[in-house]
């Protein structure tokens, strides 16, 4: 049993999220064709180790810094830090492996505003076989979204202190984290044990029943409704820091 993801799909989620609210600093971890954050109208922070632009993602960004590189490297290269960089909404879809994903988050949370606000993809598998580790197992044309629909039991294990909500975002839903910690070492103390323990379990190890009654799907579509009032710690006025052009 599992549940499904028949709302809002993410896409049209997160270009309505930005079109209708602006954020000081935004990061997206695996970009890939850059449209998830083309809509996005604050500064912007871009990782992924192969791009694939073929559109304007630019628009009316006051600052887009381009990372072709992985997640590990750029967090590892310190630019949040040494730039004094605080996020406030990102959004992580990069390697669909669960030790990747809690590395990304660990940093994420780190460099993020308290009242920041981290998304992540596919965490609400539609079926098993797309929860496998080795992508090269899958059907052709199979979707992929790997194990990391596990950092919604880990989290809930290991971080009791955060806010977690499950979008009902089409296909694979979309996990919403705030009450954000930065300075909270739990994660990266205990990351090692984490690893170990739910690397190697599967979905139907831990029982996909378990799982699916774990959480109730938020209404992305309400959420859009109610104005984005999730994200109204770290909204922008809509003049706050839109480039000012010199000429037509």
């Amino acid at each position: 049993m599992f549940n499904i993801a028949n709302g809002l799909r993410y896409y049209r989620f997160l270009t309505q999220l930005h079109q209708t609210c602006l954020f000081d600093w935004y990061m997206e971890v695996g970009c890939r064709e850059g449209k998830s954050f083309a809509p996005v109208r604050g500064k912007t922070i871009a990782v992924d180790p192969f791009f694939r632009v073929q559109e304007n993602i630019i628009q009316a960004k006051p600052a887009l810094h381009i990372f072709q590189q992985t997640s590990d490297d750029f967090f590892a290269s310190g630019f949040l830090a040494r730039n004094n960089i605080e996020l406030s909404v990102s959004f992580l879809d990069g390697m669909h492996l669960i030790e990747f994903l809690l590395r990304d988050f660990i940093a994420t949370e780190r460099a993020s505003t308290p009242k920041g606000v981290i998304l992540m993809h596919d965490t609400a598998p539609r079926d098993a076989a797309m929860t496998l580790r080795d992508f090269s197992k899958l059907p052709k044309g199979a979707p992929w979204t790997g194990d990391v629909w596990k950092i919604w039991p880990i989290l809930q294990q290991y971080r009791p202190d955060l806010t977690l909500h499950m979008l009902d975002c089409k296909p694979t839903g979309l996990m919403m984290v705030t009450g954000l910690n930065p300075k909270s070492t739990i994660l990266t103390d205990q990351y090692d044990e984490i690893i170990a323990q739910w690397q190697d379990v599967s979905i139907e190890d831990y029982g996909t029943a378990r799982f699916a009654n774990s959480f109730v799907f938020s209404d992305a579509q309400q959420i859009v409704q109610n104005d984005f009032a999730m994200f109204s710690s770290v909204r922008l006025e809509q003049d706050a820091v839109l480039p000012k052009f010199a000429s037509p």
